[in-house]
Order: C-alpha cells, then structure tokens, then sequence
C-alpha cells in the first residue's frame, strides 16, 4: 500500500477497533484482499499514527473528543454533534492494546464480544441473543471468582493465560471436576473476569471434548475477602469515629479556666475584682469555689465576710439596672403605641379619602377601571387598618389586665397585712392583760399579809406603817385604772376585729352569690341543651356530680395511665396535693370506687407487702358499656 492508502486503512482499523469488530474487520479485509489471516495476539497492540489529522477525522466521525494516544486532545474545538457514524456499539473492556478510558455503556445496547486469541487457547464468545448467563449475589468485598467448565485437559498454567489480563492473580485453587478458584488482587478485577463468563475455551486447534468447554464465571464467597471486607470496614468505622470526635472536640466549647487555691493574696485580689463591676462575675465564681471547697475556717472567716458583704453591695446595683430596663422597655412600648395609633390616624385619613371619592359628586367623573381600582384600594385599606386596630385594642386590654391583677393583688396583701396587724395588737393586749392581773393578785395578798400582822401585834398608829399602806393603796389603785384603760383597749380591738370577720363573711357571700349565679347559668345552659338533645338527657345520670370532680377524673386517669401496674390511694392523693391541698383521701377513694368501669382496685404483693393498688380500666369498660 501507499502513504494514502496506509491512511485509509490505519482510519478503518482504528474505526473497527471503536466499534468492538476489529477481527471481523480484519477478515473481511484479508478475504477482498486475498491476503494472509491475521491472528490477535492478546498483548498490547501499537496503532502507528503517520497523520494526526486521519486519527483526528477517525474519532470524529465516531463521536468521541480527538485525543493522542497520551490522552491530550488534538482538536480544541471538537464538536460532538458532527460524529458521522451512529449506532456504534461502545468499545468492550476485554478490548486488548488500547490504553483508553472507555465510555459508559448504555443498558439498552448490547454489547458485542470478540474472539480472544491466547497463546495455548482461543476463546470464542457467546451468542449475543441469548441472556447473560446468571450469577449470584455478590459478597461483600468479593475478589474471588469460581470458574467452571473448564476442559479436562486445562492446567493451571492455561487458566493464569486467560485471566491473568484481568488483573493480578494472588491464589488459585484448582479441582479435578474441572472447576477452580481465582482470587484476584482487588475488587474490580472480579468484574473483568465476570465478562469472560459464557466464552467457549479450546486448547490449540484441538476438536477434542476434553479440549474444549465452556466458561462460566461466578462470584465466590471466600472467608479471607470477608475478613479483609471486615477489617477495611472496621478501618472505616475508626476513621469515622475519629473525624466524629475531632469534630467533636472542635465544636466543644472551651472548658472555664481553673480556679485557684485560697490564699491571702489571693484573697485579697478577688476583694478588689468584687468592688469592680466588670470583673464581678468572675471574682463570684471564684468566691463560689471556695466556699464549696471548704476553705472558709476560723482564720479566714473575717475574709470571706467581707468579700461575701462586697458581694451584696452589687445587689443595689443590679435592681437599679433592671429597673433601668424595665423602664427602658416601658418607653419602648409607649412609642410603639404611639407609633402604631400615628399610623391609624394615616389609615383612617386615607380610608376617608376613598369614602369621600365614592360618594355621588365626585364618583360619576371617574371611568370603570379608575373606580374598580378605588373599591379594590379601599377594601385593602379597611383590611390593614382592622388589623392595626385589633393590635392595638389587645395592647391596651393586656395593659387593662395587668392594672386590675396588680390592684387586686394589692388589694388583699393590704387586707391581709391589716387583718395580721390587728390579730396581733389583740395578742398583746391579752399578754399586758394577764400580767397586770397577776401583778394585781400579788399586791393584794401583801396586803392581806400586812393586815395579818397588824393584827397580830396590835399596835397602835405606827406613822411608819399607815404610810405604807397608803403606798401601797395608791399603787392598787393605779394599776386598776391602768387595768381599766387597757380592758377598754381590748374590748376595742375585739370590737374592730368582729366588724373585719362581717366584712370578710359578706365578701364571701358575696362570692357565693355570684357562683351560685354562674353555676344557674350553667344550668340552664346544660338544660336548654337537654332540650335540644332528649337522647343526651338520659344518658346524662352519671355519678360524677361536678366539674371538680370531672377533672379529678381526669388527671387521675391520666396518672394511672402512665402507671400501667397501678399506684396506692397514698401515692394518689400525694401526687394531687401538689395541685390542690384541699383534696381528701375519702373523697378521691369514694369517688373512684363510684366509676367501676373506670377505676379497678386489685391486690398485689404477697404476706407482708400485700398492697391494694387502683388501675386505670376506663378502655376495656368502655367496651362492656
């Protein structure tokens, strides 16, 4: 052949090459040519490049970007679309001789396979129309193929010719059945030898049965690619627990410095941190630790007095600051109130604007659209500013709200301070009462006793003693009208404390009207209701008698729930005096028992710690009801 023709024939082998039939080309060539055959020899295959451009126009017309032989690309400007030549099947990985990464094979698109000549054997492929032979599930980490079909005369040195372009053989285990084992070098390599599977092998040019055969390649579960499965999957897992706890330990916050042991010096440098506002909290913690530690003694008592009085110093501080806030989020509110109701005035200004376009005078010189677009601006602007009304309505009612809890929480603090003041002013009275009256008895009997022995001696006007007596009656007489004031006093104070006890019972009248009312009007809400509904009304007989107890129900039903092997009445009535101290045990143990298809009440334990338990059956009795 000549130059042009060496050109033409390097571009249709490269062309065949692509397409997964450069024997079935090359045949073709040798029987138009009338030249020798051509045998494949399965080691890598130099493709002599004279022209750049005919390689270039080569893999254009097949579609593919022109690359060298080292990869680079011939022509920058390569245009997929301009592929001449479609439908060509994707180049075959058992491809020999070819360097290049092939494309992803589409599923649809059946691959061909070619001949494969060996040194000692050639292999011939399957029928492309029939299925691809079966496998099994594929192990994890699989590197070992079972191969089977094997000729009977196939030696192990055949089977490293045919598979050893796979990949790198480590072991293989050959059988007498004519089947053997190959464990390849990595993972990858298993997919390679998969497509040799459904090949027909003959050794030589031999026609012998014990020749030939055909090949069917498996994936075989092998405990070594398990174990090292395992070993690079707990590798990972480590990996992963590392990167966890690195990222851990970086999104960790940092831990607080450590606090230093006590000392005077030290001592003394968290007194003046504690006097220092912006170093306050940290000279508390250290004060905090070592209080907790212990170091607090006889010697350094004085010490810590004195920072824990520094200490306290601060509390001013902090009340005035928060009062500071407060008022800060007070004026806050008031502009936004302000604010808001400034922005009402605007919308009712221009919701007037709209009401007065509408009217008769001025509404007749506007066209249709030009009014369509008024009612509609209209309509949007009342939205907006019953919204903003409403916002400002529920400011003002939650200001009302708080104003009436905080009158009435003052209201009966000053009540019951007063009420306190004047229980107490009675104790004391009574107290100054008894005493005075004991004092009373004592002086009385002196004086008996001095009468006794005047008597007795029977002596006459002793100056000495008549001023004694004298004394001493003036002092009885002193202490009676002392008596006197403070029993008025007293009868005062009960007087005082009797109109507080009728204030107190018509209040409470008051309020038992005024439930008494609420629940007439329940009543005659729940009555109206039964006579809307008669079939409700009779199956109103219930035996819970009130909304309290309807809400006993209730939360000791949900408690039971949560306890499904029961509880005590104890435990019961313990965990319902944490919402009310008023509730009795008699009461909630008479009320369970009335609602059997509710509550069930059980033994439990055994001699000893018998114990009668109460369980929630409320689902099966609504069932048997």
């Amino acid at each position: 052949m000549d130059g042009n023709n060496l050109n033409i024939f390097e571009v249709n082998m490269l062309q065949a090459v692509f397409e997964g039939q450069f024997l079935m080309y090359l045949c073709t060539e040798n029987s138009a040519d009338n030249t020798r055959p051509l045998n494949v020899d399965s080691t890598a295959m130099t493709l002599p490049v004279s022209d750049p451009t005919a390689w270039a126009t080569a893999m254009n017309n097949l579609g593919m970007a022109p690359l060298g032989i080292a990869g680079q690309p011939i022509l920058p400007d390569f245009d997929p679309a301009l592929g001449m030549m479609t439908g060509i099947p994707p180049i075959t990985p058992m491809m020999p001789g070819l360097g290049i990464v092939p494309p992803p094979i589409p599923p649809d698109m059946p691959v061909v396979k070619e001949i494969i000549h060996c040194k000692s054997c050639t292999l011939f492929p399957p029928n492309p129309n029939l299925p691809p032979p079966a496998t099994r599930e594929r192990p994890p980490g699989c590197k070992t193929v079972f191969v089977g079909g094997l000729p009977e005369n196939g030696t192990e040195q055949i089977i490293v010719e045919v598979f050893e372009q796979c990949g790198e053989i480590i072991a293989i285990r050959k059988s007498k059945k004519n089947f053997c084992h190959i464990r390849f070098a990595e993972e990858y390599m298993v997919d390679k030898a998969l497509y040799l599977s459904g090949y027909r092998i003959r050794l030589g040019s031999s026609t012998d049965k014990k020749d030939t055969g055909r090949l069917h390649v498996d994936f075989a579960q092998a405990r070594d690619d398990l174990y090292e499965w395992e070993c690079k999957q707990r590798m990972l897992a480590r990996e992963e627990r590392h990167r966890r706890r690195m990222e851990e330990e970086r999104l960790r916050p940092p831990s607080p410095p450590p606090v230093v042991h006590y000392s005077d010096h030290e001592c003394s440098i968290v007194a003046e941190k504690l006097k220092d506002d912006s170093k306050f909290s940290e000279a508390v913690q250290t004060l905090l630790t070592w209080i907790e530690r212990g170091e607090v003694n006889r010697r350094s008592a004085n010490h810590f007095y004195s920072m824990i009085q520094s200490a306290n110093s601060h509390v001013r501080r902090l009340v005035n600051e928060k009062a500071a806030h407060e008022k800060e989020m007070e004026e806050a509110k008031e502009k936004f109130k302000q604010a808001l109701s400034g922005i009402l005035i605007q919308f009712e200004q221009i919701v007037a604007v709209y009401h007065s376009a509408s009217k008769q005078k001025a509404w007749d010189h506007f066209t249709k659209a030009q009014r369509k677009n008024i009612s509609v601006w209209c309509k949007q602007a009342e939205e907006i500013r019953n919204i903003h009304n409403d916002e400002l309505m529920g400011i003002r009612r939650e200001e009302e709200m708080e104003m009436s809890d905080d009158e009435i929480e003052e209201t009966t603090e000053t009540k019951e301070t007063e009420e306190s003041a004047l229980v107490s002013q009675a104790e004391a009275l009574k107290e100054e009462n008894d005493s005075l009256r004991w004092q009373l008895d004592a002086y009385r009997n002196e004086v008996e006793l001095l009468k006794q022995e005047q008597g007795k001696a029977h002596r006459e006007d002793d100056p000495n003693k008549e001023e004694q007596l004298k004394l001493l009656q003036q002092a009885l007489q002193g202490m009676q009208q002392h008596l006197l004031k403070v029993q008025d006093e007293y009868k005062k104070k009960e007087a005082e404390l009797e109109k507080i006890k009728d204030d107190k019972l018509q209040v409470e009248k008051m309020l038992e009207n005024l439930q008494d009312k609420e629940n007439c009007a329940s009543r005659l809400c729940a009555s109206s209701q039964e006579s809307e509904y008669p079939l409700e009304k009779t199956m109103t007989s219930s035996p819970i008698k009130s909304e309290r107890e309807a809400l006993l129900v209730g939360i000791i039903s949900t408690f039971l729930h949560v306890h499904p092997f029961g509880a005590s009445i104890e435990y019961i009535c313990s965990y319902l005096h944490r919402l009310d101290n008023k509730i009795c045990t008699g009461d909630v143990e008479c009320l369970m028992s009335r609602l059997q298809h509710t509550f069930r009440q059980e033994m439990t334990g055994v001699g000893a710690s018998l114990e009668k338990r109460w369980k929630f059956c409320g689902f099966e009795g609504l069932k048997l009801t």
